[in-house]
C-alpha cells in the first residue's frame, strides 16, 4: 500500500473555536480540496489557527507539522469564505512553500452555499486570482448545500 498523505491544516483565527467538523468530514469523504486524495490513505498531522492577523503562527506551525511528517499544508476554507477573505492567503502560501518546502493548498471542505451566495452578491471573488483560489473547494450546488 502507498504511503499515506500527511496533511496539516491551518484555520483562520476568527474561527478559533471551530471544532473542525466540516474540514474533518471533507477529509474523511475526500470532498472539497481533499478530493485530490481519493483512493489514498490520509493522516492528519496538525490542526491549528493562524493565531490572528497578521498570522504569526504561520511562521512556526508549518515547521511543527513538517516535523510530524506533513506532506502538504491546507489553508482552511474559512480563510476564503470569511468576510472579508483573508488578505494574506497569497503571502501565507508563498512563505510556507519557500521556508518549509511543503506544498500549500488553499481550501479544505467545499464552500458552503450560504457563503457562495454572499460572496457572489458582494463581488468579493471577482478578481483575476480568485478562480484558482476557489477551484479546490468550489463544488456543485448540491455539495455546497450539504456543507451549509
Amino acid at each position: 500500500m502507498a504511503e499515506p498523505v500527511r496533511v496539516g491544516i491551518i484555520i483562520c483565527d476568527r474561527y478559533r473555536t471551530c471544532a473542525g467538523g466540516k474540514c474533518l468530514r471533507a477529509l474523511k469523504a475526500r470532498e472539497g480540496a481533499f478530493s485530490a486524495y481519493r483512493g489514498r490513505e490520509v493522516e492528519l498531522v496538525g490542526f491549528t489557527t493562524c493565531n490572528g492577523c497578521p498570522g504569526g503562527n504561520v511562521e512556526y506551525a508549518p515547521g511543527e507539522m513538517k516535523r510530524n511528517g506533513a506532506d502538504v499544508i491546507h489553508l482552511a476554507t474559512g480563510l476564503v469564505v470569511g468576510y472579508p477573505p483573508c488578505p494574506r492567503i497569497d503571502a501565507f502560501t508563498t512563505f510556507i512553500a519557500k521556508k518549509y518546502g511543503i506544498p500549500v493548498v488553499i481550501g479544505t471542505h467545499p464552500i458552503p452555499e450560504k457563503y457562495y451566495l454572499t460572496h457572489q452578491a458582494c463581488g468579493t471573488w471577482s478578481g483575476p486570482d480568485w478562480p484558482a483560489r476557489l477551484a479546490p473547494t468550489l463544488a456543485d450546488r448540491a455539495v455546497r448545500l450539504a456543507y451549509d
